[in-house]
């Protein structure tokens, strides 16, 4: 074979093994960005679930224990009158407030022992009774029916009893507390009610519901929200995440089951993954079938390639949405900052900002104005921060930026109200104006955290304090 032959044959090689070389390596390119993606968004998603999980079991927890210490109040009353001192007990309950401060109450009263037990005819409520009074504790009913209840679909509800023992006589055992109890104060609750003065509403794509007992079934479900159709709520759908918390409310058990829905997983990255992988498998193919059409220009080819993949780079380490910089280039960042300043004993902070009342924004103009809003937001924080400092965004409607250099109290504050007074200024989407705030917490290294997780977690606290202070307002790290 003669040398042009050779060459030839090299070439014809080339232009067939090329194009299907460049499209396999670019599909593999694609599939570990969509990997990446998919575990920083799954990461993204449990971290939040978990804390909505304890959120909610918390808020139950410590409502329930504010309504014993109201009923407490009612038997320290009874410490001093007697329990046919109506008057005193009305006014007592007047001044508890119950709207402003005991939200979900749908009554309360006093029940006579001479009353026991013929006037409690219900099984579930006289339990309970025999609970309170035998263990000098409060006793919650579990699921029951409420007497002004006579409808077949009544809602399910609740009752918590705390017994009244006559006053200078002990009731340290069980034979005392049972001579000397006198009779019981009672608060009944409608479920809904009650679940409805915690929330005001369910976390947008979480599916709530609350068992009586350990045991989750129809029969016992005293609770359920969620959101969507009747198929999202039914215990077969898909969830993401799902789990179930035991509690033990007043000597009785409830359990809480927690999932998620779609809505709640494509705030955490799912849409991200699909375009990813979408733009990613349409820029192979793209990219294959010029170097097929390009084989005789291979320069011109390699650099396209070269453009094409970073392009597909950038869009795997930014928020596609806003373009900002995502989780995962974040991340990397605030590694190469902390090893910098490690090593030059220097001094940079971190702030998590995020939106207030966002989730508004959506629920009265829809989604496609909640995220030009979005882009608006993150324009004016990059306008905010330095050319070297870093915005990202790391899902929904948070933000957090990475300052250099910059640990001064003064100059933070500052730069926070700068930040705030941007936000304060209205938004005009599709001539719309839109007012909303934003809520910052700043952690300076290294007093609030030698490492990323611990920086990320104190910035993460003096945000929620921002909040709990009322919102629109900067807290730094205590």
């Amino acid at each position: 074979m003669t040398p042009a032959r050779i060459r030839d044959s090299a070439s014809r090689v080339l232009s067939d093994l090329l194009p299907p070389l460049i499209l396999v390596v670019m599909l593999g390119i694609t599939w570990f960005a969509w990997d990446h993606e998919r575990q920083t968004a799954h990461k993204a998603l449990r971290s939040q679930f978990e804390f909505s999980l304890h959120e909610t079991v918390s808020r139950v927890e410590q409502r329930i224990v504010g309504y014993e210490q109201m009923l407490r109040g009612v038997q320290s009353l009874f410490a001093t009158t007697t329990l046919k001192n109506q008057k005193a007990f009305h006014d007592y309950v007047e001044a508890l407030q119950l709207d402003a401060n005991f939200a979900g109450v749908q009554s309360m009263g006093v029940i006579h022992r001479a009353d026991f037990p013929d006037h409690v005819i219900d099984p579930v409520r006289r339990l309970a009774l025999e609970r309170a009074r035998d263990s000098g504790m409060a006793a919650n009913s579990g699921k029951a029916r409420l007497a002004v209840d006579t409808a077949n679909d009544a809602p399910p509800a609740f009752v918590m009893y705390l017994p009244i023992y006559a006053p200078g006589l002990p009731h340290d055992t069980l034979e005392q507390r049972r001579a000397n109890l006198i009779g019981w104060v009672y608060a009944a609750f409608r479920m809904n009610d009650f679940m409805a003065s915690l929330y005001g509403g369910q976390s947008p794509g979480l599916a709530l519901a609350i068992y009586d007992g350990t045991d989750p079934s129809d029969a016992s479900l005293m609770y359920r929200s969620g959101g969507g159709s009747s198929a999202d709520r039914a215990p077969s759908a898909h969830a993401a995440i799902a789990a179930n918390e035991y509690m033990v409310l007043a000597g009785h058990n409830w359990t809480l089951s927690l999932r998620t829905l779609e809505a709640f997983e494509d705030q955490y990255g799912r849409s991200a993954q699909n375009v990813v992988a979408v733009a990613g498998t349409v820029l192979s193919l793209l990219l294959a079938l010029l170097a097929w059409q390009l084989v005789n220009g291979r320069e011109r080819a390699l650099r396209l390639a070269s453009a094409m993949t970073e392009e597909l780079r950038h869009m795997a380490q930014h928020d596609l949405l806003t373009g900002l910089p995502n989780r995962a280039l974040f991340n990397d960042r605030l590694s190469q900052e902390l090893a910098r300043a490690k090593r030059h004993d220097g001094r940079f902070a971190m702030a998590f900002v995020d939106l207030d009342r966002f989730k508004s924004v959506n629920d009265n103009h829809g989604h496609h104005v909640g995220d030009q809003l979005l882009q608006q937001v993150a324009g004016r924080l990059t306008d905010c921060i330095r050319a070297a400092d870093t915005v990202g965004r790391i899902g929904g409607d948070e933000f957090v930026a990475l300052m250099a250099d910059l640990s001064d109290r003064d100059t933070l504050l500052a730069l926070a109200e700068k930040i705030l007074h941007a936000m304060r200024q209205p938004f005009i989407v599709n001539g719309i104006e839109l007012n909303i705030s934003c809520s910052i917490g700043i952690a300076v290294y290294p007093e609030d955290g030698s490492n990323a997780d611990a920086l990320t977690k104190s910035a993460d606290e003096a945000m929620y304090s921002a909040k709990d202070a009322g919102r629109d307002c900067v807290r730094l790290c205590e």
